[in-house]
């Protein structure tokens, strides 16, 4: 099978092509690293098996030659990327879908959206299952990250029923493992970056505030398995397993030995303050759930952020304290780079990038 990733460059494009290679297919990634990375594909370009593509999907989608499945993974995924890009982040969730969607419909292949548990908002139903339809604010500071994904799920229905493309969507729950941006701004990466370079964990509201947490390898098993049915769904693909915020750091904090205190800052405007999937209809229909525990998936993590001691460091200070959810983190920056070429590793800066975003996170 030859598919067509978006957003490929990204933590967990990166992941799904590698993935789909190491079970024998081909793979088209493209990627403008507005917030992927180079290095997240470096060690696939040798594969005969990989192209990439530098290209924003928001303009256009062109994939020469068969195409037999399209999954469409590209948008900033964290609060402080789609709050940095919010227009390019509307663009990509609308835009970007139609354009995969018409790559998809071309070749009679198979689509799948990579959608969020984001589409629940600040959800007034606990657990969260697929039928329940949300609290969005629909203007809120968010809103571009959710009604973005929102209406991604309804142009991509409505090419299902209209043109019959074969339509899935994954509802993706709070995903983290190696690969994860020390700068991006979520809960794991931030706590793991901070705890290892010796700087206060950063504690939005009291703590209390509950995620999911599901490891990368387990998340992409779903998408495999969403991507090899011909379901509609949506699916939420998550771990229901619920933590609070203050019992991550205080694994963290235990993992990786290390002396720093927590401190509390305001919980930003619309931060969900429950979240937990109720994953019955992928276990049921997908005969998907996850296996690693959190122990063991923060463990590899942890190593992963260890082995990059000069990106933590140039990291730490761009997530020091508590952020002004106005004001953009440090972002990763990498210049264009033409077709089987891969700019330099990207690094965390102070300066805002620029460009559409085409990377999934």
């Amino acid at each position: 099978m030859r598919v067509a990733v978006t957003g490929g460059g990204g933590f967990l494009g990166s992941h799904l092509c590698e993935a789909l290679l190491r079970r024998g297919d081909s793979v088209v990634c493209l990627d403008n690293f507005s917030t992927g990375d180079p290095e997240n594909i470096a060690h696939l370009l040798s594969d005969p098996a990989f192209e990439f593509h530098h290209a924003d999907v928001s303009v256009s989608v062109e994939v020469a030659g068969r195409v037999d499945a399209v999954a469409h993974l590209a948008s900033p995924a964290s609060p402080p990327d789609y709050l940095r890009q919010p227009l390019e982040t509307l663009a990509v969730g609308s835009r970007g879908t139609e354009n995969a969607l018409r790559l998809a419909l071309r070749h009679d292949a198979r689509f799948i959206l990579a959608s969020t548990s984001e589409i629940y908002g600040d959800p007034l139903v606990h657990p969260q299952e697929e039928a329940y339809w949300g609290n969005v604010n629909s203007i809120g500071p968010r809103s571009v990250y959710d009604e973005a994904k929102r209406y991604a799920e309804a142009v991509s229905a409505a090419y299902r029923r209209t043109h019959g493309v074969d339509v899935g969507i994954a509802r993706i729950f709070n995903t983290y493992g190696p690969r994860m941006r020390p700068h991006d701004g979520r809960v794991v990466s931030s706590f793991i970056t901070q705890a290892l370079t010796g700087e206060p964990l950063t504690v939005y509201g009291d703590g209390t505030q509950t995620r999911s947490f599901c490891y990368v390898d387990d998340l992409v098993r779903g998408l495999l398995a969403l991507l090899d049915s011909s379901e509609l769904g949506p699916f939420n693909l998550g771990n229901p397993v619920e933590r609070t915020v203050t019992e991550l750091a205080e694994i963290v904090l235990e993992m990786t030995g290390s002396a720093s205190e927590v401190k509390y800052h305001p919980l930003p405007v619309d931060d969900p303050v429950r979240r937990r999937p109720v994953i019955t209809r992928a276990r049921d229909v997908l005969g998907w759930e996850p296996e690693t525990d959190i122990t063991e998936g923060l463990r590899r993590t942890v190593a992963y952020f260890a082995s990059e001691p000069e990106r933590l460091g140039a990291s730490a200070a761009a997530i020091r304290g508590g952020q002004d959810e106005t004001v953009p983190l440090a972002a990763a920056t990498a210049p264009a780079a033409p077709s089987q070429t891969i700019p330099a590793p990207a690094t965390a800066a102070t300066g805002v990038a620029t460009g559409s975003p085409a990377s999934g996170g």
